[in-house]
């Protein structure tokens, strides 16, 4: 009955999680992307922060009243996994099949999606937000069922790495959710469209893949990490936070605002009589200086789990090396073909392409 559980369980929590997206209060705010056919703003209800907080204090409550035991997401995880492949792949086809066709192939269509802006109930879910808002939630339930496991398991020898790896993990889920408006102005939900790479990936890819470091380690004692190569991690994640966050949030603020300043940082652009790039700040350094901030929080969250040989663990920012390089490729040429000589002149300004005197 359990093993059944544990496959229903990622399905009945995305639902749980649909249903407080809809019922919890929200604030409207107005997004980037226009709706086609008209000059109007697409308007969003977000409350993803709150969604978050109901969550995972009735996690803590079914636990604390010995409901479902703190560490039973991470027992029953490949039954979770499973169950999360099955809706992940129902709900790409479901999103999908209504639609007609957009590139020449449906396995093209199925990978990348045929629509790109769905709303439900009457705009008060959006789908892309609640995509991301489920594997946001369902990641940090799986985090703190993971670490509970470690300290059932090893209490009071548990290791301190461990706790500083969840910690870090949870502070990204966070971080997503208290600054969820700013992904209004993100890559992903004005390019995208909803498919299976986008759906299967925020049903079974975020909520699961990301938590491979602590996957990986959560059953292992504590290393003995040395204190200098634990603050290390720290400080690499920490400086890869101010990278990706700083770039989002000066963007995002010369987006609403183009003449404010971030930091103390004045915007420069540079432009025509249509578009301008900034080009000052954050994104004088390289044109996707977010990017680098990502890679380099990943590698933070597993250098501080204690175990830097175990290659398991390093596929996490692997993945993003290969995700964001690519998506800067993709990048490149749509901006090209949107900005034409702007852009070049833009790269000539901003040399780099994500790692500054590198890459």
């Amino acid at each position: 009955m359990e093993k059944l559980l544990g496959i229903l369980a990622p399905i009945l929590i995305s639902g749980l999680i649909f249903l407080l997206n809809l019922l919890l209060p929200g604030r409207w705010v107005t997004g980037y992307i226009t709706k086609p056919g008209t000059n109007e703003k697409m308007r969003y209800r977000l409350n993803g922060l709150s969604v978050f907080i109901v969550m995972v204090a009735a996690w803590y409550l079914l636990g604390y009243f010995g409901l479902v035991p703190f560490d039973w997401l991470y027992r029953f995880r490949w039954f979770g996994l499973a169950g999360a492949c099955f809706s992940g792949l129902i709900f790409s086809l479901a999103i999908v099949l209504p639609f007609g066709r957009v590139r020449r192939s449906f396995a093209a269509d199925l990978w990348f999606g045929r629509a790109a802006n769905l709303q439900a109930a009457k705009g008060k879910i959006d789908i892309k937000m609640w995509l991301y808002l489920t594997g946001a939630v369902m990641l940090e339930l799986n985090v703190l069922s993971f670490l509970s496991f470690h300290l059932n398991s090893f209490s009071p020898d548990s290791s301190p790495g461990i706790f500083i790896s969840a910690g870090m993990l949870s502070f990204f889920v966070i971080d997503y959710l208290t600054f969820e408006e700013v992904h209004l102005y993100t890559y992903d939900l004005f390019a995208e469209r909803v498919g299976f790479k986008l759906g299967w990936g925020c049903l079974v890819f975020y909520p699961y893949f990301y938590a491979i470091p602590l996957w990986a380690t959560v059953s292992m004692p504590d290393p003995g990490t040395p204190g200098w190569l634990i603050t290390t991690s720290v400080l690499i994640f920490i400086c890869g936070w101010i990278l990706s966050r700083g770039a989002n949030l000066q963007k995002f603020f010369f987006k609403k605002s183009p003449e404010r300043s971030f930091l103390r940082i004045r915007p420069q652009t540079i432009g025509n009589d249509s578009y301008s790039l900034l080009v000052s700040g954050f994104w004088g350094l390289s044109r996707h200086i977010n990017y680098l901030g990502e890679i380099l929080m990943a590698a933070g969250i597993v250098l501080a789990a204690g175990y830097p040989s175990m290659l398991l663990p390093w596929l996490y920012p692997v993945y993003y090396i290969l995700l964001l390089f690519t998506r800067q490729a993709d990048d490149n040429r749509r901006c090209t073909l949107k900005y034409g000589e702007l852009w070049n002149d833009y790269e000539k300004r901003v040399r780099w392409k994500i790692i500054p005197f590198i890459y």
